[in-house]
Parts: structure tokens; C-alpha cells; sequence
């Protein structure tokens, strides 16, 4: 599954009325002979000039920082750190469509303008843009580009570099580029090194923040190739890795770059300290396991909790050669869930998508599937203050009662819940509930099947793009024919799936939907009416609600951070109550198993796991076998 951990914050700064260019330009009128002369008009007041940005307030670190608050500024370089990953992969083109991109293949290889802390909620600091100036109107930000910043061959990252990029990708990326950076009116050069971005709207307080995470791209190599095309070349970076080696769809190797420019950098130092990184391409998650266990991946983040039970007491972990730990961390958990896609007539109505998470038995799943390891998610910023529950507060009911009539009037008398079970896995009352629902939707059940007046039977298809989530569809489906609804799932390797999904072909789907704390422009991509049109766009169910709309754009101009919660609990209810998503569950841990060959920080940042602040100590690694494989 996509899953895309999408930081969207800015920068709260005070506002004032903005003097419109063509008056403030224009020249004065003449004045009489005698007059006093006119008073002098009042200058604008200077930019705020900042080495950080953030949503919440100030940030916790001063400008002189010398690294993260979590990392070891000494950690020693050298060693590998081999990973597993499931799939294929034949471009290193990451920013568009077309292709299945490698992995690692954009944060490794390239550098952003700035770059977020994985300790602090909404919150970046400068990387490229070594500074960034925020006008008193809230209609722009300007980037500093640091003069030391440069290109694996030697080049300087130009301000033109940056122009390029933005442009590059909102005119040719995926299209979630064009909605998250939908208020930007346009981006100028102002010189080799500052480059200014202008804004449409001076209430999207959180767009600098936004734009401070652009992937700056090599103007300079990418003319005379088509961006648009898969990319199989090794291709330019700023990065601290380059392209090594690969074998297409296998295997592809990075090596750390020796003279990188940022590697005594506050937000670099202690961290990219493996002089190889490679990741191994397995079919699926079961093989990579046994990849692991037989010593040919050095770390493996597992999300399977049958797995994590059972599947972990081999040798080597008895032996002490294979370390297992829970990491705690802070990250909304976002919303995974059965998707329906509606644009399908059979899921249109609401009462039909309420009945189908009726029968859905978590708790019998959790017992015999999970080993009582989840907790099911009710919201969509799950584990965040910004999860609605119970019923309104004072500040969601000032949004919500502007929408009176045209959302389910549930949502201001009852307090939205996931359906529970008995554990039973055959819950009668639940069934018997959706089967009224179904009913008052016109579909009733004839010769022990669902139809709807028209005799169609009501069959559907749940893709998955691996074997991972078989046994959970099928227990539901299982559930689902005591309806009389006829669904079966269709297994796919990766690449279909992704292309599949980019065209909206699917009935129902497994993803999640993943959050920040502080939501904003990328709720665009995911809500929108307009994006449920758009190929590629993350609106993968396909709302196309007014309402939901106008929620979005509520969300993105926020003044500050209440209002950001309120609005943020009122699109949560109405999203709930539109029933779009049968809710799974979450884990609050990072589960993370490993050969014992690293050192790691003392403690692990809040939002992250932080892979990149370990390292491998070298009497650890020597003191493992030779052939890890004979210790498994």
C-alpha cells in the first residue's frame, strides 16, 4: 500500500492589508506652488527573515543549532545497510505517473529546500534554502539558497535549478503536485540564489511551509530528456547517495557521496552514515521475511502482527544475533480501511456503503487474526487532537451549522462509532441492521442473493496488490455472503496495482490514508470534487461532495491553530458519517527487527523512525557469522 507520511505546515505570521502594487508604485501628484509638502508615504514593513518555519509557534531549535536533539553527531561512517522491499521498480523518475519508481530513489538522491525535524510537529528548517524571508502580508515566501549547495558534478544548485523544478513538476508530476501548490500565483529568480514564490491568497498560511519541501531537480541534466518518461539512466542529485548500481526490477544499490556538500550541516550531520545502501526486491512479504531470517536483509519494519508473534523465534534471535524491538513514536496513524470506490453505481448510496461496514467483525479478527495487537481507528487523524469524538464542541458546531441540511443530521445529535461484535464473526444483529439498510436502498435478497430491482446482483471485487491482506478480506467476504453479496478478491503484483489505481479501476481496495498533524493543502488531493476526476490523484474514493469541499478550503486558510482543530473535527464527521470507509486499526509502535550489527542514538525522535541516524558498529557486524544464514 501508498503510504505517504506528507508533512503539511507553515507559518503563522501576523497580517496587515496589503498596499496594491500599481498604487504603491504610482508617482505622487505635483503640488501647488507653496504647499506644504505631501507627508511621505508610510514604507512597507520589511520581511520577517527566519532560518526555520513552523505551524505550532517558535521553533525549538535557534539558528546556531549544531544537529538533531536525537542523533550522534559522531556516529562513525562506513558499512552497509541492506533492505527489503516488495515488488518491482523500472525508473528512477519518482515524480510522475508513468513507471514504478525505485526506492530510494528521491530521498537519497536528491535535497530539499528545507527539512523537516522528525521531534517537532510542523516544523522544517533550512537545507538548500540555508534562510527564507516571509513578507507582513502572508502572500509570498522568499528562499535563500545556500552558495555551498551543489550538484553531484561539481555545479551550483542556482535559483533557476528551483524555478525549474517547481514548474517541472506541477506542469508534467503527478497531480498531486497541481493541488497542493494550487495557491502559488507564480515563482521568480531573484538571482543565483533567491528565489521568491508569490501567492493568490493570503489566508494559506501554511503554503510556505509547503513549498520549503520541494525536491530541487538538475535544470541543467534534465534538458533534452523527457521528464515525463520512466527513467532507467542514473540519474544528477545533490544528495548524500548516488546511484551505484542496479538490476531492473531486483536489486539497486547507493553509495554514500564522499564530498557531499551538506554533510556538516545541522540537518545532516550524525545521520547518512552507511557507505552502501541497497534494497532487495522480493514477490512478497513472506519471502522478504524468510530473506531476513536467512541473513541476506540486515533490518525488516514488520506490519504484520501474526508475524510479529509467531514468525520471529528462529535461531538467531534465540542466539541474540537478531534483535527485536517495539519503538514507540507520536505520528497521527492517519486512516486505513476497505476503500470503496464510488464511482461504481453499486456504492453510491450511503445507506448501501453504512451496510457493508456493519458486517466487518474487528473484534473477531483482532482475537484470532492480530493477537489482540490493534486497536481499531475511528477517525481519519487518528492518535492527533485533531480526531472528532463524542458529540460536537462549540467550535465545530460555528463550521457544521453552516452545512445544516445538506450532511447527515446523525452527526449533530449522535456521536459517531465504529460498529463493535460480540467476536463471533457471525454478529446477527449487526447483519440483520444492514440488511434493513440495503432494503431502504432497494436491494433485497432472492433466492439468497442481493438484487436490486432490476434483478442485477450485487457482486463486487476487492483488490489487493499482495497476499498480505487475503486473510482479512477473505473472513469479510465470508461475512458479506450472508447478505447475499457475491465479492471475491483479485491478487496483483505491485506495478498492476499501482497503474490500476492511478486509473481508478477498482470496485473496492485496502489503503490508507495517511495524515499529519497539521492538515492542509494535500487535503485537496485527497477530498477534492475536482481531483476525483484527475488520473493519479489520491482521491482514490472518489468524493465529490460541496460540502466536503468547502471543508477543505476551511481547513487550508485556518488562522491558527484552533481553528485548524475545529475545522479539521468537523471534515473528520462528515467524512465519517459519509460512510466512504470500512475502518481497520493502527498500531501506536514502530515494529523493527534487526541483525546486531548497528548502533543507534540513545533515544529515537517522536515522529520517525530515524533509520538514517544509525549506524553499524563494526565489532558488532565482525562478531556475526561470516554465513548469517547458518546462525538462522
Amino acid at each position: 500500500m501508498r503510504r505517504r507520511d506528507l508533512l503539511s505546515s507553515g507559518f503563522l505570521l501576523a497580517t496587515g492589508a496589503a498596499m496594491p502594487r500599481a498604487f504603491a508604485q504610482a508617482p505622487a501628484p505635483a503640488q501647488p506652488p507653496g504647499a506644504a509638502p505631501a507627508p511621505a508615504a508610510e514604507a512597507a514593513p520589511p520581511p520577517r527573515r527566519a532560518h526555520a518555519l513552523s505551524l505550532l509557534g517558535e521553533p525549538a531549535l535557534p539558528v546556531d543549532f549544531p544537529h538533531w536533539p536525537w542523533v550522534n553527531p559522531t556516529a562513525p561512517k562506513g558499512g552497509q545497510l541492506v533492505l527489503s522491499t516488495i515488488g518491482s521498480f523500472d525508473s528512477f523518475n519518482p515524480f510522475i505517473l508513468r513507471g514504478a519508481p525505485a526506492a530510494g530513489s528521491n530521498s537519497l538522491i536528491y535535497d530539499a529546500l528545507m527539512v523537516p525535524s522528525s521531534d517537532e510537529a510542523s516544523c522544517e528548517y533550512g537545507h538548500v534554502a540555508q534562510a527564507v524571508e516571509l513578507p507582513r502580508d502572508n502572500r509570498g515566501v522568499t528562499f535563500l539558497l545556500n552558495p555551498a549547495a551543489k550538484w553531484h558534478d561539481g555545479k551550483p544548485i542556482t535559483a533557476a535549478d528551483v524555478v525549474w523544478s517547481f514548474e517541472t513538476l506541477r506542469d508534467k508530476g503527478r497531480p498531486f503536485y497541481r493541488a497542493y501548490w494550487g495557491d502559488v500565483s507564480e515563482v521568480v529568480a531573484e538571482g543565483e540564489h533567491r528565489v521568491t514564490f508569490r501567492f493568490k491568497t493570503a489566508d494559506n498560511r501554511e503554503l510556505a511551509q509547503i513549498l520549503g519541501q520541494l525536491t530541487v531537480l538538475p535544470k541543467h541534466w534534465w534538458e533534452g530528456r523527457d521528464f515525463s518518461a520512466p527513467l532507467l539512466t542514473p540519474p544528477l542529485g545533490s544528495g548524500p547517495y548516488r546511484l551505484e548500481a542496479f538490476e531492473a526490477g531486483r536489486s539497486v544499490t547507493y553509495r554514500r557521496v564522499a564530498d557531499y556538500w551538506a554533510r556538516e550541516l545541522p540537518t545532516r550531520k550524525g545521520t547518512n552514515n552507511y557507505d552502501v545502501m541497497r534494497y532487495e526486491y522480493f514477490r512478497d512479504s513472506t519471502v522478504a521475511l524468510e530473506a531476513f531470517k536467512a541473513g541476506q536483509i540486515d533490518l525488516r519494519s514488520e506490519n504484520v502482527a501474526k508475524d510479529w508473534a509467531t514468525a520471529y523465534d528462529f535461531p538467531a534471535l534465540r542466539r541474540g544475533l537478531v534483535k527485536k524491538e517495539e519503538i514507540r513514536h507520536e505520528l497521527p496513524t492517519g486512516m486505513q480501511g476497505f476503500l470503496m470506490n464510488l464511482r461504481r453505481p453499486m456504492f453510491q448510496d450511503r445507506r448501501v456503503r453504512e451496510a457493508l461496514g456493519l458486517v466487518f467483525d474487528f473484534e473477531w479478527m483482532n482475537a484470532n487474526l492480530f493477537y489482540g495487537s490493534y486497536t481499531r481507528t475511528s477517525s481519519y487523524f487518528s492518535n492527533s487532537e485533531l480526531a472528532s469524538s463524542g458529540l460536537p464542541s462549540e467550535g465545530e458546531l460555528m463550521v457544521l451549522s453552516a452545512f445544516r441540511g445538506r450532511v447527515p443530521e446523525e452527526l449533530f445529535t449522535t456521536a459517531y462509532r465504529v460498529p463493535t461484535s460480540d467476536g463471533s464473526n457471525a454478529n446477527r444483529d449487526n447483519a440483520r441492521r444492514a440488511l434493513a439498510l440495503l432494503k431502504e436502498a432497494g436491494w433485497t435478497v432472492k433466492d439468497r442473493r442481493l438484487a436490486n430491482e432490476k434483478g442485477e446482483a450485487f457482486n463486487f471485487e476487492i483488490l489487493l496488490e499482495g497476499p498480505t491482506f487475503e486473510r482479512v478480506a477473505l473472513p469479510y467476504i465470508q461475512a458479506l455472503q450472508r447478505l447475499g453479496i457475491e465479492a471475491r478478491v483479485r491478487t496483483i503484483d505491485p506495478a498492476q496495482y499501482q497503474v490500476r489505481m492511478d486509473a481508478f479501476d477498482y470496485d473496492m481496495t485496502i489503503d490508507v490514508i495517511g495524515q499529519s498533524l497539521s492538515p492542509g493543502n494535500e487535503q485537496r488531493d485527497f477530498w477534492d470534487s475536482a481531483e476525483a476526476k484527475k488520473p493519479g490523484s489520491r482521491n482514490m474514493i472518489g468524493v465529490s461532495d460541496p460540502v466536503v469541499d468547502a471543508l477543505v478550503e476551511l481547513v487550508v486558510a485556518a488562522p491558527d491553530r484552533q481553528a485548524l482543530i475545529d475545522r479539521t473535527r468537523a471534515l473528520d464527521r462528515v467524512l465519517l458519517w459519509g460512510f466512504y470507509v470500512i475502518p481497520h486499526w493502527h498500531s501506536r509502535t514502530f515494529r523493527v527487527a534487526w541483525w546486531d550489527k548497528f548502533g543507534r542514538p540513545e533515544r529515537n525522535p517522536r515522529y520517525a523512525l530515524a533509520l538514517d541516524s544509525w549506524w553499524v558498529d563494526t565489532a558488532r557486524d565482525k562478531a556475526l557469522p561470516a554465513d548469517r544464514s547458518q546462525a538462522g
